[in-house]
């Protein structure tokens, strides 16, 4: 890949988000002179990570009061911190907070204050501030149009967005009116994440069963289901987390899964709890409360709760069908970040899934401010095309479905992802630790959080410039 020109004016940039990828992006692009502004809806930083304790479960089964972040009271960590950090901030020990190596979502949450505090990145931020609509601002029509380029290089975006504490009051409706803002920017990068929107199977008799039906990202403490026989709807890890939760308090636990070959941790689990049982996917969901399951076994619950992930979602987003959702596959984008047709005024930070997460948002943030900021240059149209249906083709020879299309579950992919912008490959010590965890996590699903063996390589850890950097060190009082 050549470099561009580099004579190009600083853009006025859009972040949609501050969470982790949002607060990278947004610092990536100020290094490269960019003029950025980050729109946020929530009244402060950490997207997914900032805990929203009070919520509405009643008749929410598709988040229609709109909560954002998908996190419990209780959730910890299920990577340790020394792989989580930014490249050049590492996730610390620090004194008086949550010390632990799989900390609670806290200290993440504080982690991400910090690393927004470092590098001044607050003034950037305009909180409470929702994004309605974004779009292409046309000057002529579809023919202006550029091979290499499609329509991005001169396109630019208007974004509409209201700010939910300004307001006025209309005396005629007696109700409170949002005013509405609409700015033109020269570049948008969207950064709102994925777990918000919950994605739902499709179940004979979901509309007819009149009991409890709720999904994981509105679950926040176990007592509400006290004494309750309840269904734990899909094996995932979020599935398993809750699960043991509720062993403390409820009458049943009945874990619902698709792939009956369980880990021998869950096995381990299943065996010391008699309150908690496995069965196979279920067939049908009756008036009366009773759950059919596939092999013809069923219970009367109270609660069912699916623990079956999430989709994307972008409702404020008009590229007049240039990208599009389908299945959950968000395209066409290049290397899951720019769409060939409308880059690189339009990107994406943080759709890929089940990779180390923050140095991975932070490759991409790097590589989209330096394409705007011309010290990179994409393919041609015809090249980025070629490449997204090669992608594609290869995960339809592995068997993968569409709506698994961004999880990106492989330490080569990132290595190579930041070969396109000269970004360090991940550390060894950083994918060895990883691994370690998994495969703890794999054979002691209860303790693989406070119980470990990895000791030689969290030193190797501890000793290399990622915690040495900017005067750092593996633990800051």
């Amino acid at each position: 890949m050549v470099s561009a020109e580099r004579n190009i004016p600083a853009k006025n940039v859009c972040v949609i988000g501050a969470g982790p990828s949002g607060l990278v992006a947004a610092r990536e692009l100020r290094k490269e002179g960019h003029n950025v502004v980050v729109l946020e809806q929530n009244h402060d930083i950490g997207g997914q990570w900032l805990y929203e304790p009070n919520v509405d479960v009643e008749g929410t089964l598709n988040n229609e009061n709109n909560v954002h972040s998908s996190i419990y009271e209780s959730l910890r960590l299920t990577s340790p911190r020394e792989i989580m950090g930014f490249s050049d901030f590492p996730f610390l020990v620090k004194k008086n907070r949550d010390m632990r190596r799989f900390p609670g979502h806290k200290e993440l949450f504080l982690y991400l204050k910090d690393f927004c505090e470092w590098f001044g990145l607050r003034d950037m931020i305009r909180f409470n501030t929702k994004v309605e609509y974004v779009g292409m601002l046309l000057t002529d029509d579809y023919n202006n149009y550029d091979e290499h380029y499609g329509f991005g290089r001169d396109l630019k975006w208007i974004v509409k967005s209201k700010d939910l504490k300004d307001y006025t009051f209309d005396e005629k409706k007696k109700q409170k009116k949002i005013i509405m803002a609409e700015e033109v920017f020269d570049a948008v990068v969207i950064a709102t994440g994925h777990y918000s929107q919950p994605r739902l199977p499709t179940i004979k008799g979901m509309d007819v069963w009149r009991r409890k039906q709720m999904h994981s990202h509105l679950y926040r403490v176990p007592e509400p289901f006290r004494n309750e026989v309840v269904v734990v709807v899909g094996n995932s890890l979020s599935g398993q987390d809750i699960s043991l939760e509720l062993v403390n308090v409820a009458k049943e636990i009945h874990l619902s899964s698709r792939n009956m070959n369980i880990s021998q941790g869950l096995s381990k689990v299943i065996s010391k709890y008699s309150n908690l049982h496995l069965h196979p996917q279920i067939e049908s969901l009756h008036e009366n409360g009773r759950v059919l399951f596939v092999n013809g076994s069923y219970v009367i619950a109270d609660t069912i709760l699916y623990c079956t992930g999430y989709s994307y979602s972008l409702p404020f987003l008009d590229t007049k069908g240039i990208v599009s959702i389908d299945d959950d596959r968000v395209g066409p984008l290049y290397e899951h970040t720019f769409p060939p047709s409308l880059a690189p005024s339009l990107s994406f930070v943080g759709i890929p899934r089940k990779l180390i997460g923050f140095p991975f948002f932070e490759s991409q943030a790097k590589w989209i401010a330096q394409v705007l900021s011309g010290k990179k240059s994409l393919p041609s149209w015809d090249e980025m095309m070629q490449s997204i249906k090669e992608f594609y083709h290869s995960r339809d020879v592995e068997g993968i479905p569409k709506h698994n299309t961004h999880d990106i579950a492989n330490f080569e992919y990132c290595d190579r992802y930041a070969d396109l912008i000269g970004f360090p490959h991940l550390e060894e010590w950083r994918k060895e630790l990883c691994l370690s965890a998994l495969r703890n996590s794999e054979v002691n699903l209860e303790t693989y959080r406070d119980s470990y063996d990895d000791e030689e390589m969290l030193q190797v850890a501890h000793q290399s410039s990622h915690f040495n950097r900017l005067g750092f060190d593996a633990f800051d009082p």
